[in-house]
């Protein structure tokens, strides 16, 4: 089956909550990736979790916050705000959280594509979560 050219409008309502508590709006993807936008409301920390067979890139277009990431003996915490670009590479354990007056969005693309329910294992986090995410399988 040959693959199509497909176009997409962000959608104005979330398609889901993410096992992390974040809003989702589903975009595209190829055999390769998938691509979606979350946002976290203002004022929240999301879940931590980590995935079992996806990496991630994350790219900042609205907001500010932080985002801890910790993998093996690294763990950080970035500023995150439009502009940033960070990596979520296999096994990392992350969580992030809005410091600013408006939601902290991303666009996020996942290499390969979402698997479905039962890819994100929550975790111990840097910081108490405030929302709660999608009910884990």
């Amino acid at each position: 089956m040959e693959p199509s050219l497909d176009i997409k409008k962000l959608p104005v309502e979330r398609d889901a909550v993410a096992p992390d508590g974040s809003d989702v709006r589903i975009l595209l993807g190829l055999k390769g990736g998938g691509m979606a936008h979350f946002r976290l409301p203002a004022g929240e920390t999301s879940i931590a979790v980590t995935h079992r067979t996806v990496e991630e890139i994350w790219y900042f277009v609205e907001g500010h916050g932080e985002m801890w990431r910790k993998l093996g003996g690294s763990e950080r915490i970035d500023q995150v705000e439009p502009g940033v670009c960070l990596t979520v590479p296999l096994g990392t354990h992350f969580q992030f959280r809005t410091t600013g007056p408006a939601s902290l969005g991303a666009v996020g693309v996942t290499m390969p594509p979402w698997p479905g329910e039962g890819e994100a294992r929550i975790v111990e986090g840097k910081w108490k979560p405030t929302v709660k995410g999608a009910a884990p399988r």
